[in-house]
């Protein structure tokens, strides 16, 4: 069996305290790892020194999509805790797909009492998740949530319990369209700074959207990664930055969220995609798939055995991409959605 196919492989020990909890005091701040995979050179430095490895007149493309505050708390009728948690489609002002948490057994007719909202569930759907009815006295859906829920934070950071300061933390500082359930975390480092410096070196900044859904969370169980089902997030590409994008300058992906956009609509020659219309991917990356669209991407450090994980070994080979994670825990760099980058030059 090909070792790169199987999940104990994508496994590694990593120190507790290395978690971070909280995002450095300026997100530019945060450490870089630059990895050049042709010299085989590593570079330890600051995200805000991102412009000095990145090639001249290349561009970087990132995820502009907005998290919505969705987590929501409260009772069942019965008294039992309860958590609501919102999947979307955010615009509807009545009907929601959501996760419910509760230690009672849920059925059609429960009702639930959250934060200024009741809640009744009206269908339960076949994934596990549930159509629910919301009662709520603001203008919009959206509205309601901004002023009432809680930023979801994953449940690896400080046991997913968010404050008002996430608000701000877990949002990236070009955070345009909402949609999203979680933060495309690669993007969390950028600053007014940081986009100086790619201005200054001819590095153009383009965006795509992809909203992040629950399924970036979703363990692979499957003990040969192949059998694991890739869970699909919606996206798009309006014209604009399209035709950007398709320059022909030397792309850099910001995350894997960007990078699931671009290897979806490469077709050997360049990003072929209707602009300005969703479209969904459940593409799955990993050693084997080969990666076509980029020329190197930004990203974070992934839990042991995560996709996201398996995608950066995609890019440069398992192998190296465990090598490059043990040299950061030697040296403590902050690991997962509030922890430092890597850049990944490409040959």
């Amino acid at each position: 069996m090909n070792p790169d196919l199987l999940l104990k492989n994508y496994e590694f020990e990593l120190p507790s305290e290395l978690i971070a909890s909280r995002p450095v005091a300026g997100r530019h701040h945060s450490k870089l790892l630059v990895y050049n995979e042709e010299t085989g050179e590593i570079t330890h430095t600051e995200f805000k020194n991102l412009s000095q490895f990145l090639p001249e007149n290349s561009q970087i493309v990132m995820n502009q999509s907005k998290v919505i505050p969705c987590r929501l708390h409260g009772n069942k009728s019965s008294g039992a805790k309860a958590e609501i948690f919102v999947l979307g489609p955010f615009g509807n002002d009545k009907y929601q797909n959501c996760l419910i948490k509760t230690g009672s057994k849920k059925r059609v007719g429960d009702q639930f009492n959250v934060s200024n909202a009741t809640v009744e569930i009206k269908e339960l759907k076949d994934d596990g998740t549930f159509m629910v009815e919301f009662g709520h006295d603001e203008s919009s859906f959206e509205t309601y949530l901004e002023k009432n829920a809680s930023i979801p934070i994953p449940p690896y950071i400080r046991d997913g319990i968010a404050d008002e300061k996430d608000k701000e933390d877990y949002q990236t500082v070009y955070a345009k369209d909402p949609g999203s359930v979680a933060a495309p975390t690669a993007g969390l480092h950028f600053t007014d700074e940081v986009f100086k410096g790619l201005v200054e070196k001819g590095i153009d900044k383009n965006f795509v959207t992809l909203h992040v859904g629950p399924g970036t969370f979703a363990p692979v169980k499957s003990e040969q990664i192949t059998d694991h089902n890739m869970h699909f997030e919606k996206f798009c590409v309006d014209s604009k930055n399209l035709e950007k994008i398709n320059s022909g300058k030397p792309v850099f992906s910001v995350g894997t969220t960007s990078l699931r956009v671009l290897e979806s609509t490469w077709n050997g020659t360049k990003f072929d995609i209707t602009p300005d219309k969703l479209f969904s991917t459940d593409i799955f990356l990993y050693p084997g798939k080969e990666v076509k669209s980029i020329r190197g991407m930004i990203t974070n450090f992934h839990l042991p055995g995560s996709s996201l994980l398996m995608l950066v070994s995609a890019v440069i080979g398992r192998e190296k991409t465990l090598e490059l994670y043990k040299i950061a825990i030697e040296k403590k760099y902050r690991f997962y959605s509030y922890g430092d980058a890597m850049l990944i030059l490409r040959k």
